[in-house]
């Protein structure tokens, strides 16, 4: 029987690409696409393109099991993730950033979820022990921290997001204290002079550096610092709203408020409606919320893409054999927003 032109097609899509049929496709030996496919800096940068568009288009995907069997390498960076709340958007802006930068390497992305009150240590540990991944990528971060250690001690490729108390390896941090600094700074310039901060749980690192910011700064301007007690940034927004509440009630409460997660801040906007109060605000902004927000509060951004894309590029160097502490990055904030400065 003549096979028709939609079965020869049905038949051409239902089998896998491989390396060969990108070499067909293209007019190029197996062993040019195999180096360009590897990155190998021999085949020019046009031809790497080129290659790495025709396998996309053509749905490619490279033999994992084959690739590790030859290589020793999986080509697999894993992000490992828990549930957190604090910043909007947190997860999905991370993957993005990492994302963009792994795209046209040879690499891929996978995500590991673990569950708030699990062990940290078991995902790191599932990674390293089954080889799923060529390095590892992770945040909430605490001073001595068990994923760090470890890491460290099997000499698996990592970085984190925030720093610990632990030295010689790679980080990348959003600067808190100057966050902090700055927020204080801007409230004082609206009158307040009893500045309130919402801090980070105890457990994580960058509390202290937050804290520590923060009242250097109130001291600087002479002013007054509050610290919320009975709740903090890893807490639900019912915790907070109960919290703010009973805080913002006080007479002697704080007359500014900084809030340094996107939740935190949506409920202190609640709070003060609902207690027909009018005080200064100033919230961290990870994603375009705010915007929407009447009366605008002023927001200081972290970039969180920016942060992933850093990361990646990083680890990906790591891996080939840089030295993790050359990739202990400190990002600044970069000052107001739109929502900021009320365009």
């Amino acid at each position: 029987m003549t096979k028709t032109k939609g079965t020869t097609d049905a038949a051409r899509r239902a089998t896998k690409p491989t390396q060969r049929t990108i070499a067909e496709q293209m007019g190029l030996a197996v062993t040019t696409v195999s180096k360009a496919l590897a990155g190998d800096t021999r085949i020019a940068a046009t031809t790497r393109q080129e290659v790495a568009r025709m396998a996309q288009k053509l749905g490619y995907v490279p033999d994992r099991a084959a690739q590790r069997l030859r290589t020793g390498r999986t080509n697999v960076i894993t992000l490992v993730l828990d549930p957190h709340s604090e910043l909007l958007g947190f997860g999905a802006a991370l993957i993005e950033g990492i994302a963009d930068v792994l795209r046209p390497t040879r690499y891929h992305l996978t995500i590991m979820q673990y569950q708030l009150g699990e062990d940290v240590l078991t995902p790191i540990e599932f990674i390293v022990r089954n080889g799923l991944a060529d390095g590892v990528i992770f945040a909430r971060t605490v001073p001595d921290d068990r994923r760090v250690r470890y890491l460290q001690e099997v000499g698996f490729p990592f970085i984190t997001h925030g720093r610990t108390a632990i030295a010689g390896h790679a980080w990348y941090d959003y600067d808190n204290a100057a966050f902090a600094d700055m927020a204080v700074r801007l409230l004082a310039g609206q009158g307040a002079r009893r500045i309130g901060l919402i801090p980070p749980s105890p457990v994580y690192t960058y509390r202290d550096v937050m804290v520590r910011g923060f009242e250097r700064a109130v001291a600087d301007i002479g002013a007054s610092a509050q610290i919320a007690q009975g709740f903090d940034l890893n807490h639900g927004s019912d915790v907070l709203y109960r919290g703010l509440t009973r805080w913002l009630r006080d007479p002697n409460g704080p007359d500014g408020l900084i809030c340094p997660g996107e939740v935190s801040a949506m409920t202190a906007h609640a709070v003060l409606a609902d207690l027909g109060l009018d005080l200064p605000l100033v919230a961290k902004q990870t994603s375009p919320l705010f915007q929407h927000f009447r009366p605008r509060p002023v927001v200081i951004e972290e970039d969180i893409q920016a942060a992933g894309r850093d990361m990646a590029d990083a680890l990906m160097q790591i891996i080939s054999g840089a030295e993790p502490t050359d990739f202990q990055i400190l990002r600044a904030p970069e000052g107001l927003s739109a929502a900021a400065q009320g365009r």
